[in-house]
C-alpha cells in the first residue's frame, strides 16, 4: 500500500491498523547527535490521548511510545528512528454490525472498492489512531527545529461547528479539552453536550502557527513550503479545507491592501500571506488553518448500501468523538513541524553555503 510516507529528507513512513497490536512509524533522516528519549515525544501524545474528557471518544489508550532503533546512549546516530505505540483497548465486536455495510462519509466504500478487501475495525488504516504516530514524529521534529533555529509551534481550535471561540490568549490553550484560547469554555461545553445527546456530531476550525521561522525554507514550482504544508494537512482524517495566512479571504482584498508592505529593518508590516512568498518562507510566523468535516461516525440513521448492493439502514455505534476537531490541534502542530523540518534539511543541502546578510551591516 503505498502513500505511507511524508518527507523527502525527513522522511516518515506510518504503518499500523486500528485494531492491530500496534502503530507506529520510522523516521529516516533525522541528523545525528541529538538528545532524544521517550520523555521528549510522550507529552504530545498525551496531548492527542482519546479519553481525556467527556467530549472526546473514550476509548482508554495510554499512548506510550517506545524507541526501538535509532538512538544509541540517548542520541540519535543517523539512522532509522522506530517508535511503537501497542494499542491496548481494541473494541473490535462494535463494528461486526458495519463489517458488511458502508458508513456514510467513512472510507469504507472507496477502500473496499480500490482494494477488494478492508478492515473494519475502527476503520483499519483510515482511523485517525494512524495520527498517533505523526504525532510522535512531529515532537522529534519539533525538538531538532527548536535547538537549531529557536523555532516553536502551537496551535488552537478557533471554531467548533457553528461556534466562533475567538482569541484571548494562548496560555488558555493547555488548560482546558477543546485547546481553546479563551479562559471560560462554558460556551463549548453546553455547545457539546447538546450535540452528545443529540447524537449528532459537528465540524471544526483549528489554527496552528510556526513562530521564530528561519528565512528560505522552500523551493520554486513543484517544492513550495505552501503546498507541501497544504498537502501534509490535507492527509489528516476529515480535513477537508487549509488556508495559508488571509487564505479564501484574500479574494476580496485589493492588491493595495493585501500586500505585505517590507519596512526598515527587514520587518513586515502584515502578514496577510502567512509567511510564504512565492513559495519560501519569508522569516515571519507560517500561519495555517484547517477545516474539519464533522464526525462520521454518529447514531443518527441515514440510508447506505450493503456489499450485495442492498439498501440498509445505518446506525454508527461505539466510542467516537462528537467532534474531530477537539484532538486536531497537536496533529496539525505535528505535521507542520515535519513539513518545515523536511524543508529545512532540504535548504540545507541545496544552500547551506549561502551566507548573506541582510539587512547590510
Amino acid at each position: 500500500m503505498s502513500g505511507n510516507t511524508l518527507g523527502k529528507l525527513f522522511a516518515v513512513t506510518n504503518f499500523g491498523e486500528s485494531h492491530g497490536p500496534a502503530i507506529g512509524c520510522v523516521i529516516d533522516g533525522c541528523p545525528p547527535g541529538m538528545a532524544l528519549n521517550e520523555a521528549d515525544i510522550q507529552p504530545d501524545l498525551d496531548r492527542r490521548r482519546p479519553g481525556t474528557s467527556k467530549f472526546v471518544t473514550q476509548r482508554q489508550e495510554p499512548d506510550r511510545v517506545e524507541i526501538l532503533s535509532g538512538v544509541y546512549e540517548g542520541r540519535t546516530t543517523g539512522t532509522p528512528i522506530c517508535l511503537l505505540i501497542r494499542n491496548q483497548d481494541q473494541r473490535s465486536k462494535d463494528y461486526s454490525e458495519i463489517a458488511q455495510t458502508f458508513r456514510p462519509g467513512h472510507a469504507d466504500y472507496t477502500y473496499w472498492r480500490k482494494f477488494g478487501i478492508r478492515d473494519p475495525r475502527g476503520g483499519g488504516r483510515s482511523s485517525a489512531r494512524l495520527t498517533a504516530p505523526t504525532v510522535a514524529a512531529g515532537a522529534v521534529a519539533k525538538k531538532w527545529l527548536l535547538e537549531r533555529y529557536g523555532t516553536t509551534f502551537r496551535g488552537c481550535m478557533t471554531h467548533v461547528g457553528d461556534l466562533a471561540i475567538g482569541f484571548e490568549s494562548w496560555e488558555h490553550v493547555p488548560n482546558n479539552p477543546f485547546f481553546a484560547p479563551v479562559a471560560d469554555v462554558t460556551p463549548i461545553e453546553d455547545y457539546m453536550n447538546a450535540l452528545r445527546k443529540s447524537g449528532d456530531s459537528c465540524g471544526a476550525r483549528v489554527r496552528v502557527t510556526a513562530q521564530r521561522m528561519p528565512v528560505g525554507l522552500g523551493e520554486p514550482l513543484y517544492g513550495r513550503l505552501d503546498a507541501d504544508i497544504a498537502q501534509a494537512m490535507m492527509g489528516i482524517n476529515a480535513v477537508k479545507g487549509v488556508e495559508i495566512g488571509d487564505g479564501f479571504a484574500s479574494v476580496a482584498h485589493r492588491g493595495s491592501q493585501h500586500g505585505d508592505s517590507l519596512l526598515p529593518g527587514a520587518v513586515f508590516e502584515s502578514n496577510r500571506d502567512g509567511g510564504v512568498l512565492g513559495g519560501i518562507s519569508s522569516g515571519q510566523d507560517l500561519e495555517v488553518a484547517i477545516g474539519i468535516k464533522p464526525t462520521s461516525s454518529i447514531l443518527v440513521p441515514r440510508a447506505s448500501l450493503n456489499t450485495a448492493g442492498e439498501p440498509v439502514e445505518i446506525i454508527t455505534k461505539g466510542r467516537h468523538d462528537p467532534c474531530v476537531g477537539i484532538r486536531a490541534t497537536p496533529i496539525a502542530e505535528a505535521l507542520l513541524a515535519l513539513v518545515v523540518m523536511d524543508h529545512a534539511l532540504r535548504h540545507r543541502a541545496q544552500c547551506g553555503d549561502v551566507r548573506l546578510e541582510f539587512p547590510p551591516a
